[in-house]
């Protein structure tokens, strides 16, 4: 199948929604997703962006059923490793379901990837959830390490009541 990988544009904002949603159905969270189209586009595309993204598009003739051209993103942003120097975090890689297969998934990592090295970025960084073994198994035949396993990692965040009790706690000079 034809597609086109392309930098996300302000007017994407919409289709990118809609597919952080899918994904969201996907990995069994949507009841978690609370951004806005609106917050997307004002945190990717404005002065200072906090992220970038990828979309994979297809000729109109293949457009999905509902009749989106638009069929996969990638979002990542730059992060850095004490130990490492520049290293850039995906967020999400994601492409809909009938679109699977064709090498769009693929096509929007290795673009992930190939900016990765134009920034000079030492690694490229990712999570998986546990029971995702096909994304998990796409990861690894591309050469990704599971340092859960290797390193013994461990993913921690703290979000909503725990971020406001701990913001709370700064102290004042």
């Amino acid at each position: 199948m034809n597609f086109n990988i392309r930098a996300a544009t302000k007017v994407d904002c919409k289709d990118i929604s809609r597919l952080i949603m899918d994904l969201a159905v996907h990995d069994k969270m949507s009841d978690q997703v609370t951004l806005s189209c609106e917050e997307l586009q004002r945190d990717g595309f404005s002065q200072n962006p906090l992220f970038e993204c990828l979309v994979a598009e297809v000729p109109e003739e293949n457009k999905s059923k509902e009749g989106f051209t638009v069929v996969g993103f990638a979002l990542y942003f730059y992060i850095y490793c004490t130990w490492k120097g520049r290293s850039m975090y995906l967020e999400d890689l994601y492409v809909m379901p009938e679109f699977r297969g064709f090498g769009i998934g693929k096509g929007l990592l290795s673009n992930v990837a190939k900016v990765a090295k134009e920034k000079q970025c030492a690694r490229l960084q990712l999570n998986v959830l546990d029971w995702n073994t096909p994304s998990r198994d796409f990861y690894a035949t591309r050469g990704a390490q599971d340092v859960t396993v290797k390193e013994g990692w461990h993913l921690v965040h703290f979000d909503g009541k725990s971020l406001d009790r701990l913001a709370k706690e700064t102290r004042q000079n």
